[in-house]
């Protein structure tokens, strides 16, 4: 697939503050793109230099060959943008808002009511249309705020940030909308500091921190090359003080934690470690009655790289 959207050398300094530090990025056509990140991390700054809200101090963005500096509506005509912040008008109604927003872009009238009804199904609204914005949930108006950035029929959607404070309803029909909208062949670019999200969702994932993109790929890529540690958790049916004393002593550079009847051990490699610990075990007269393996996640992967937790 060829390149929908190239971002070079990126740079942006608030004061004393260099939020963004040489970003770049090559996003593919069709590609579901997620950047990871927490608070502060630069996210938000990217997204509004793409979409043309502010420019960068250094670096070029190309969107759909299109220059940004050189070429910017051409440019906008292929992004749609869901802003982090709800940008809607209290008094109209979602059809009346939609109307307004749609008639920024070339679009007839006609097709225009066109696209606004087939917006509003989508996001399961038809029968909200005409209500005021005012009278909705945080969630419904998250959805409006996604219809709107699609009535130009984007090639992109830029999403910051999109399900921050809303219900898990909402947040559900949001994921089962962005497969629908992934699967039509919308490229999609999606922050957020939930890394369930981010694992669920994307193809690939950028992880931003302090302004720099400091690791980027699939999850399973960015599993091996940061070499991130998994856990394999044994539950017993006769684990008692004792016992435990005699695993921590056998393995206790590999022992993450323990309660009652289970014990947590780390390891880079379940396949090769797994039947050593076994064994180890067996020793100690334990009786193994359940072996779960959970494989190292973004969270895992981000306290690699950084030292601290993602929310941290």
């Amino acid at each position: 697939m060829d390149t929908i959207l190239e971002i070079s050398n990126l740079s942006k300094n608030f004061g004393s503050v260099q939020a963004l530090k040489n970003v770049s990025l090559k996003i593919k056509e069709k590609e579901f793109y997620g950047l990871l990140g927490p608070n502060g991390a630069g996210k938000t700054t990217t997204i509004n230099i793409i979409s043309t809200v502010l420019e960068p101090d250094t670096g070029n963005v190309f969107i759909n060959n299109f220059n940004l500096k050189k070429d910017p509506v051409k440019c906008k005509k292929s992004i749609g943008v869901v802003p982090q912040e709800i940008a809607l008008y209290n008094e109209f109604s979602a059809y009346e808002n939609l109307m307004f927003w749609g008639g920024l872009y070339d679009i007839s009238t006609n097709e225009l009511k066109t696209r606004i009804d087939e917006t509003l199904n989508l996001l399961g609204l038809k029968d909200r249309g005409h209500d005021k914005i005012k009278s909705y949930s945080g969630g419904m108006k998250r959805r409006i705020n996604i219809a709107a950035a699609l009535l130009h029929s984007p090639k992109i959607l830029l999403m910051d940030e999109p399900t921050v404070g809303i219900d898990p309803q909402s947040r559900n029909l949001i994921f089962d909308v962005l497969a629908i909208l992934h699967e039509k062949g919308i490229t999609i670019i999606y922050t957020t500091h939930y890394m369930e999200e981010a694992e669920r969702l994307c193809d690939r994932i950028g992880i931003i921190d302090h302004g720099e993109i400091i690791a980027e790929g699939t999850l399973d890529e960015l599993r091996l090359s940061h070499n991130a540690d998994e856990s394999i958790i044994f539950t017993f049916s006769n684990l008692s003080d004792v016992k435990l004393n005699q695993v921590e002593e056998k393995f206790h550079n590999n022992i993450m934690g323990s309660n009652e009847n289970s014990i947590t051990f780390s390891t880079k490699n379940s396949n090769k470690d797994m039947p050593l610990i076994i064994s180890g075990l067996g020793e100690t007269g334990l009786e193994i009655s359940n072996i779960e393996i959970q494989r190292a996640n973004l969270e895992t992967i981000f306290l690699n790289l950084t030292g601290r937790k993602l929310r941290d």
